[in-house]
C-alpha cells in the first residue's frame, strides 16, 4: 500500500555509495529515516522532486575539515552545506576548541585566531567536548558533525607551549583527559605533527594515547610530523604508532610539499600497501587541488613557538633569533616543515589577515617588497609577522599535480576539503577548497579527465570516510539508513570558486537533505538547521 512519505525522490540515477554501478531508482523518505528504495514508488508524498538527469546519492562526507572552530558563528555551514556535504568530521590537525584548561586558554585563543570569525562572542564557557557540542546544538546546525579528540589541544591543556618531554605523569593526565572526550562520543584522535604543541610530542607519547584510543576501538588520524623533505620516515612514524597501538591510522591530506619532493608519494603509498599487507589498518585521504592552505605561523621553526604565538613574536624582536631562524629556513637545517623553501614567497598568498585585510589575496613576495622595499626578504618577513601579530592564514602552492592525480585516485584514498566554515559575503580569501571541493571532483576528475568513475568518486565521498571513522547508518542509500542525501547534476556540475574569487558557490547541486530535512532546495539554502553532533557509542 502506498504511504505518506515526507519526501520522495524519482527518476533519479542512484549512485548508492558502495562503488556498484548506478542504477535508476526512486527513494522514498519518512522522518529522517530513508524508508524505500525501488524501481517506482508512487508519488504520495508531503514533496515530490523529479530527479530526471540527475543523480541521487549519499550525503557527502567530509573526513578531515576544521568547521568546528567557526560551527557557533556560522550554524547555516553555507560553504559547506551547499556542496553537498550533510556530516563534517572535525577536531583535525590535533587543534580544536576542548579540552579548555583556564590557565593555557589565552594560549589556545590567540593561537586559533586566524581561524575563528572576528567579532563573534564566543563566551568560552565550557571545558570538555560534550559542553562544546551542547553549545553548537543549542544554536542549530545545518549538516552533521562527527568529532575527533585533538592531540594538540589535549598537550596544550597539560603542558601549554612547552617543548620539553612529558613527564609520565603528565602523560597519564593527558590520557585521562582523552578518555574524557572519547566517552563523550569522540571517534578517534587526531594528531598535527608539524604544528606546535603538538610537534613536541615525541612518538612514544602518541603511541601511549593512541592505545587509549584503541582501547575504544577509534581512528587515528594524523597530519604527518613532515610532507616534504621527510615524508617517507614521517609516513614510516604513522605506519609504527598503527602497529604498536593496534589503532586504525589515517594519514589525512597525504601529499609531497616541495618541487624536490615531488613523486614521492608513489613511495609513501606502497608503504601503506605493504603496511596493510602486514595487518595494520591504514589509509589515506586528500583534497584536488595542489595548494595547501593553513596558518602563516607554519613557515616558522617549531622551537619559535614554545611558549605560543607571544613567545614567537617576542623572539622576532631579538637579531640573534632573527638570525638563527633566517639560516634555518634558508637552508633547511632544522627537521621542519618548509613551507617557504617549499613553495617561494611567491607561491604564499595571504587568505586571511584579521589586522590588515588588505593583505588578503596578496603573496607574500608582492607584500613583502611593496611594505617593506629594499629591506632584506628574512627582515622584512619577519617585520611583518610582527605588524600582524603572527595572525594570519595562508595558501601555499607547493604541490605537484600528478602526485595529486596519484593519491586522488589511489583505491585506499577519501577525498576531503580540509577547510573551514566561511561565508560568501567574506572579505577573505580562502582556498576555494572551501567551496568548490566537491564540485572539483566531480567536474575534473570525472566529466573531464575521467581518471575516475562517477560511483567510485561518489564513494571516496560517502562509504569510505564512513568506514574510516566507522559511522553507522550513513554514506550508503540503504532503507534504515540516515536521510542524508544529494541529489546533483554531473553533466553540469562547476566549481565556481578560484583562488582569485573563492567566495563562490559551486553549480549544479540541486537538492541536499539532512536527516531528512530539505536543507539546500532547487540550489538554496532552505534555513533549515536538521544537523546533528554525531557521537560513538560507548560500550
Amino acid at each position: 500500500m502506498p504511504r505518506n512519505w515526507d519526501i520522495v525522490i524519482k527518476n533519479a540515477l542512484l549512485v548508492d555509495g558502495t562503488g556498484n554501478q548506478g542504477t535508476y531508482a526512486d527513494v522514498a523518505i519518512a522522518g529522517d529515516k530513508i524508508d524505500r528504495v525501488d524501481r517506482r514508488i508512487p508519488a504520495t508524498a508531503k514533496t515530490v522532486i523529479d530527479a530526471s538527469g540527475a543523480v541521487l546519492c549519499p550525503g557527502f562526507i567530509d573526513l578531515h575539515n576544521h568547521t568546528d572552530l567557526a560551527a557557533l558563528a556560522y550554524p547555516y555551514c553555507e560553504s559547506h552545506i551547499m556542496q553537498g556535504i550533510t556530516t563534517s568530521v572535525v577536531g583535525n590537525c590535533g587543534l580544536s576548541m576542548t579540552p579548555l584548561e583556564p590557565r593555557n586558554l589565552h594560549l589556545l585563543k590567540q593561537y586559533l585566531g586566524p581561524f575563528l570569525p572576528a567579532g563573534f562572542d564566543w563566551g568560552w564557557d565550557w571545558r570538555q567536548s560534550g559542553e562544546y557540542h551542547r553549545r553548537i546544538e543549542s544554536s542549530g546546525l545545518s549538516m552533521n558533525m562527527a568529532p575527533l579528540s585533538s592531540q594538540g589541544s589535549i598537550r596544550l591543556a597539560v603542558r601549554g607551549f612547552d617543548s620539553s618531554e612529558s613527564s609520565p605523569s603528565e602523560i597519564e593526565e593527558m590520557k585521562r583527559l582523552l578518555r574524557d572526550e572519547l566517552e563523550e562520543g569522540s571517534w578517534g584522535m587526531s594528531a598535527g605533527l608539524i604544528y606546535p604543541p603538538g610537534c613536541y610530542a615525541v612518538t612514544e607519547e602518541i603511541i601511549e594515547l593512541a592505545k587509549v584510543v584503541s582501547d575504544y576501538g577509534g581512528v587515528y588520524t594524523t597530519h604527518l610530523r613532515n610532507e616534504g623533505d621527510r615524508l617517507v620516515e614521517a609516513v614510516d612514524e604513522a605506519i609504527e604508532i598503527g602497529r604498536s597501538a593496534k589503532v586504525k591510522v589515517e594519514v589525512s591530506h597525504h601529499k609531497a610539499l616541495g618541487r624536490h619532493n615531488w613523486g614521492k608519494v608513489n613511495a609513501t603509498l606502497r608503504e601503506m600497501e605493504k603496511a596493510r599487507k602486514e595487518g595494520v589498518d591504514i589509509s589515506c585521504d586528500c583534497y584536488p587541488y595542489r595548494a595547501c592552505s593553513t596558518t602563516l605561523t607554519a613557515c616558522m621553526p617549531p622551537w619559535t613557538m614554545v611558549g605560543g604565538v607571544q613567545g614567537m613574536l617576542e623572539r622576532l624582536k631579538d637579531t640573534e633569533a632573527r638570525k638563527r631562524i633566517a639560516s634555518e629556513i634558508r637552508d633547511s637545517s632544522v627537521e621542519m616543515e618548509n613551507m617557504i623553501k617549499g613553495s617561494g614567497w611567491e607561491g604564499i598568498l595571504i587568505a586571511s589577515c584579521p589586522v590588515n585585510h588588505e593583505f588578503d589575496g596578496k603573496s607574500l613576495a608582492e607584500i613583502l617588497s611593496q611594505t617593506y622595499p629594499n629591506r632584506d626578504i628574512y627582515e622584512a618577513f619577519f617585520d611583518f609577522m610582527l605588524e600582524i601579530n603572527g595572525e594570519a592564514s595562508m595558501v601555499a602552492f607547493a604541490m605537484d599535480e600528478a602526485d595529486v592525480r596519484t593519491v586522488l585516485t589511489h583505491p585506499m584514498s577519501s577525498v576531503i576539503t580540509d577547510a573551514w566554515l566561511t561565508k560568501a559575503e567574506a572579505t577573505e580569501k580562502p582556498h576555494p577548497r572551501s567551496y568548490g571541493t566537491m564540485a572539483r571532483l566531480f567536474q575534473r576528475y570525472v566529466r573531464e579527465e575521467g581518471v575516475l568513475s562517477l560511483e567510485d568518486a561518489v564513494r571516496k565521498v560517502t562509504s569510505q570516510p564512513a568506514t574510516v571513522v566507522g559511522l553507522p547508518n550513513r554514506g550508503l542509500v540503504r532503507e534504515g539508513f540516515a536521510a542524508d542525501l544529494v541529489v546533483f547534476r554531473p553533466d553540469s556540475i562547476y566549481e565556481e570558486s578560484t583562488f582569485q574569487t573563492p567566495n563562490q558557490y559551486p553549480r549544479g547541486i540541486d537538492h541536499v537533505i539532512v536527516n531528512g530535512r530539505m536543507t539546500v532546495a532547487f540550489g538554496r539554502h532552505t534555513g533549515a538547521l536538521a544537523g546533528r553532533i554525531l557521537k560513538k557509542t560507548v560500550i
